[in-house]
């Protein structure tokens, strides 16, 4: 049982039978990487790891000072490679099968108040070409709560404004319909009749959505510029990315009062816990409004 030949076949298992998407492959594969590099380092041949050889790569990482969450993700995707080795390789154990994820706080996501999210639309410049794309960009994040891979994967063909509907391909390929609103629909048809339709656009990206001045479709590092640049011009304080609108947009539903289900549907979230976090965010804000306004407190 070598390295390179069980990477491989763990690549084809987690491409076509798990049906990942390329940035969780390469992330399942990089932490593969990093127990083969350990192993090879210390002369250790794959069938004969067992669970303290494990533990004594888990506190070799930690020298590099890698957080918790990153440990967990890492110990995650070694457990899914071995029980792949189970099953492909008959490997008799899994090592990593009686370790424990370490604990992890559960943090709460960073989230823009109505105001912040007008005042970074507000300080587009809307004389550039790509004045009106980046406004079209900042209302589907926020109006849909995308995440950037769907934004950037986003097709002309899956909008159905007419009903006011857009269909996304999320994680794991899995296909989900998301309403739409008027704000997002607006500046969506202005940026495809006044600019898109004006520039030119490579051979086989003409169903995409977003692109860029070379007629492709954008990058995730291009809408994280965007926002960043947009933050930086009106001195917001905030850490913030493309995912703190898709943050902003369950946090400003839950707090309307929308139902946790409906708002994991169109989040995409296969867990209600996941979607429970903007409860969290919720909570804080009531408590927040009972501090300032209430008699007693």
């Amino acid at each position: 049982m070598d390295w390179q030949t069980t990477k491989k076949d763990f690549k084809r298992y987690l491409e076509f039978e798990r049906n990942l998407s390329g940035n969780s492959v390469h992330a399942y594969l990089n932490d593969v990487r990093k127990l083969e590099v350990y192993c090879e380092d210390k002369n250790l041949e794959i069938e004969k790891l067992t669970a303290q050889h494990i533990q004594q790569f888990l506190l070799w990482i930690n020298e590099f000072a890698v957080s918790p969450f990153t440990q967990a993700r890492l110990l995650s995707g070694l457990k899914t490679f071995f029980n792949f080795l189970q099953i492909e390789y008959e490997l008799p154990t899994n090592p990593c099968e009686l370790i424990e994820t370490p604990r992890l706080s559960r943090k709460m996501p960073s989230v823009l108040n109505i105001d912040e999210i007008d005042s970074l639309i507000n300080a587009i410049d809307l004389s550039k070409s790509e004045g009106m794309r980046n406004k079209a960009i900042i209302e589907v994040l926020y109006g849909c709560g995308l995440r950037v891979s769907e934004l950037i994967n986003l097709k002309i063909s899956n909008l159905f404004l007419d009903v006011e509907f857009i269909k996304v391909e999320g994680k794991g390929n899995k296909e989900r319909l998301i309403p739409i609103g008027q704000q997002a629909i607006k500046y969506l048809k202005i940026y495809m009749a006044e600019v898109r339709a004006h520039q030119f656009i490579k051979s086989g990206k003409e169903d995409f959505v977003f692109l860029n001045r070379r007629g492709s479709p954008l990058s995730r590092v291009m809408v994280f510029i965007i926002i960043k640049d947009l933050a930086q011009k009106i001195g917001l304080k905030k850490e913030i990315s493309p995912h703190t609108f898709r943050h902003s947009f369950a946090s400003h539903l839950v707090e309307g009062g929308a139902d946790l289900r409906a708002v994991q549907d169109m989040l995409g979230h296969e867990s209600i816990t996941t979607t429970e976090i903007y409860t969290h965010i919720d909570k804080d804000y009531l408590q927040s409004v009972i501090t300032q306004f209430h008699p007693r407190s």
